[in-house]
């Protein structure tokens, strides 16, 4: 097929005055499965590859030719930030075809909202619990909006692959479309799949439709890899090296920061200097941190303040000033960031982006990597990995950098195998169970127990769940007052529930902490999670504030700008990191491999790190003596299977091993004292392992692991449940310790 030739007439005309030359391979692709086929899509191409041209030419050209009746395309996206971005693009390509493209989020005013009601047509974008409160408030006009839906296209794909996020869009597509009585084609976009089989069938699942995976050359990718280890305080791990370290060259910075300050800020002040950058963090604490920082370093050198900040708990203002100054190609601004610079939105010309620490996943780095290197220029990323001297009388896990391994084997498991974390589809969703439960009662009203179950366990998400766990839900619900009865015998939501779904938090199935809006005169700066009482200081927008009134009927905190330093606290943000990440670690380690974007302070720290570990024997033994009856075992095993080791120690073989004071550092390493030794220690969890184990058993009968956010209104079996067999890695831990199995003869 001649793609070009059979888009519209105003496609055609568009790609004309952008002087494009040819189309890319993925417009080729996408434009031969859109137009060729009546299957779903899935297209995967490396970030700034034109992905959302490539689905969009066609889709729009089918539209243009039959034009539909109501919304004719669905565009989900997981941030407000990035609808906001690709709502300028979409609009300068539809406003030539009379399409319309509208906005339907928190941030968007009711205004544009109620337009699209009175006359349904052209694109919506939205996010995912902008869709829910749609289901719930607009019930009613779910049919006239979405009657003649022909396309749902889900950007950033990858994003909603491993958690209750994910699960909750699937299951609003599922029931939009079985209300609105539509059969919409689903196009998911992405930059990071590793497995596109398992992510399409994610894609496809409940839709009825096959899944087309276009395959075509993407050109070669370039990066512009580096990565560095600073101590926070002298001396660096090069101090004492003598042997020449191959390192790769990168221009020369002097730190001239103020005394006693620290390296790696240092490092990243320097480097950023009249140039365009991104700074990741891992956390919005450490992004607030990093920001306070380096604007000190502007002032302590008389320069003016060139960092911005961007993450999840500023105010829309703040984000949104801080994403058009990115866009200025002239501006040699640097932004400090969380995740939620991570995903699509086109800031412009990035000359380079920085890493604090390592990333979690090895899509989180991908997506990182793939913010810089747009126009034409490779993708550019310098991680920073930090940590403070160990202890003189520190133990064995301290003398080595997790951090730094972490890093090295993110990159290596992409270059050498193209390794992306898979779908997690075997979870028992019991919290998500509750939530679309409750949904759908508020948005259909009364109906009865087998109606209610009709519609809620097919959805393709709650395939793993059975009639018996959903009738144990809806009796807790019940009794406690969640839904009630009426006296036709129908189910309806009930006086408590009511309190819980009629809050436009329920909207969202990811945790949110209880917060306070932090302002300063009539500008909201952002919101905070624990508010500091009157006359302390708090951390945001990268700035320090004292606090002049704490209001916590309202709750809101008054405060007034200051100059300093402090922490901030936004809540936990816990990492999910794949088992594959931790063996990679093991060999990073085990290996005598050098990797070229090492530079020189992290050469000499990761040969040292080796020496550990060869002479603590780490390589042939995960568990290793620290003296007296203290031990030390490495399973390198990812987050949950780490958390299913240490429950099977606890719960199976404590008593055995005389196990005491088991201390985790998930999930790198957990310290105990035993009363046994080595070879006993492997023995007993071999025995232990091959005896037949319930996953229940690594959950006491008393205990209630709360793990997602509505598993407090869940029955206590349902979430204990839903945590051993939905959570916990059993299968994944049982093999590693299986596989201790030479370990446990003695030698």
């Amino acid at each position: 097929m001649n793609v070009f030739n059979r888009y519209a007439p105003f496609i055609q005309d568009f790609i004309y005055r952008s002087g494009w030359q040819t189309l890319r391979g993925v417009q080729n692709a996408a434009g031969d499965a859109i137009f060729g086929t009546e299957d779903n899509v899935l297209l995967t191409a490396s970030t700034a590859s034109g992905k959302t041209e490539a689905a969009f030419f066609p889709i729009l050209t089918l539209l243009d030719e039959e034009p539909s009746r109501t919304v004719g395309v669905l565009y989900i996206a997981p941030l407000k930030a990035l609808i906001n971005d690709q709502f300028t693009r979409l609009n300068e390509l539809c406003e030539e075809a009379g399409i319309r493209v509208t906005r339907w989020h928190g941030d968007v005013a009711q205004t544009q909202k109620r337009r699209l009601l009175r006359k349904p047509s052209g694109i919506l974008q939205i996010t995912p619990e902008s869709l829910e409160s749609l289901m719930i408030n607009k019930h009613m006009e779910i049919p006239s909006l979405f009657g003649d839906l022909r396309f749902i296209v889900i950007d950033e794909i990858h994003s909603l692959l491993r958690g209750d996020r994910g699960m909750q869009t699937f299951c609003l597509i599922e029931r939009l479309c079985r209300l609105a009585g539509c059969r919409p084609r689903r196009v998911g976009l992405s930059a990071t799949i590793g497995n596109p089989g398992a992510a399409g069938r994610f894609l496809s699942a409940g839709s009825d439709r096959g899944c087309a995976i276009p395959k075509f050359d993407g050109g070669k990718e370039v990066w512009r890899l580096s990565m560095e280890h600073f101590y926070n305080s002298g001396p660096q791990a090069d101090e004492g090296h003598t042997e020449e370290m191959e390192t790769p060259e990168l221009e020369p910075a002097t730190d001239t920061a103020p005394t006693a300050a620290d390296p790696g800020m240092g490092y990243i002040f320097e480097h950023t200097r009249g140039k365009k950058c991104l700074i990741f963090t891992n956390s919005r604490e450490e992004c607030e941190a990093v920001c306070q920082n380096l604007r000190q370093y502007c002032e302590a050198k008389h320069e003016p303040d060139r960092f911005l900040i961007h993450h999840g708990n500023l105010s829309a203002s703040y984000r949104e000033s801080a994403e058009e100054d990115m866009k200025d190609d002239d501006s040699l601004l640097s932004v400090c960031a969380t995740a939620t610079l991570e995903l699509g939105i086109d800031v412009g010309r990035l000359e380079r982006a920085f890493h604090i620490d390592a990333p979690f996943t090895v899509s989180g780095f991908l997506q990182r990597m793939g913010r810089t290197g747009r126009r034409g220029a490779p993708s550019e990323m310098w991680f920073v990995m930090r940590e403070e001297h160990p202890e003189s009388r520190a133990m064995l896990p301290e003398a080595i950098p997790w951090y730094l391994i972490q890093g090295i084997a993110l990159v290596q498991l992409y270059i050498e195998e193209r390794f992306v974390e898979p779908p997690r589809t075997e979870r028992l969703p019991y919290s998500l169970l509750y939530h679309q439960t409750m949904s759908t009662l508020a948005s259909c009203g009364e109906m009865s127990p087998a109606e209610l179950a009709s519609r809620v366990l097919p959805l393709s998400c709650f395939h793993r769940i059975t009639q018996d766990d959903f009738r144990l839900l809806l009796r807790h619900l019940l009794k406690k007052g969640h839904i009630q009865r009426t006296e036709n015998g129908g189910l309806i939501v009930g006086l408590a529930g009511e309190h819980i779904v009629n809050n436009y938090k329920f909207y969202a199935v990811f945790q949110e902490n209880v917060e306070y809006t932090v302002r300063t005169g009539s500008e909201q700066l952002g919101t905070l999670v624990k508010p500091p009482p009157v006359g302390d200081k708090v951390a945001i927008a990268g700035r320090v504030w004292v606090v002049d009134e704490v209001d916590h009927q309202k709750r809101e905190v008054y405060c007034t700008l200051v100059k300093g330093l402090i922490p901030a606290y936004f809540g936990d943000v816990p990492g999910d990191i794949h088992t594959h990440i931790l063996e990679r670690m093991y060999h990073v380690l085990a290996e005598e491999k050098s990797y070229p974007y090492l530079m020189r302070h992290a050469v000499c720290r990761l040969h040292d790190a080796r020496e550990t570990f060869r002479k603590s024997d780490m390589r042939n033994r995960p568990l290793v003596h620290l003296g007296g009856n203290m031990w030390v075992l490495f399973p390198w095993l990812g987050t949950y299977a780490f958390l299913a080791l240490e429950r099977f120690l606890k719960i199976r073989c404590a008593k055995r091993l005389g196990l005491r004071g088991l201390s985790p550092s998930r999930p790198y390493f957990m310290q105990f004292t035993l009363k046994v030794g080595e070879t006993e220690f492997y023995q007993i969890l071999l025995d232990e392992a091959e005896k037949p184990l319930d996953p229940l058993e690594l959950v006491s009968p008393k205990e209630n692991p709360v793990f997602e956010k509505y598993d407090e209104y869940v029955p206590d079996a349902l979430v204990r449940k839903g945590f051993a067999l939905g959570v916990l890695d059993v299968e994944g831990m049982k093999q590693r310790v299986l596989g201790w199995e030479k370990l446990a003869k003695p030698a």
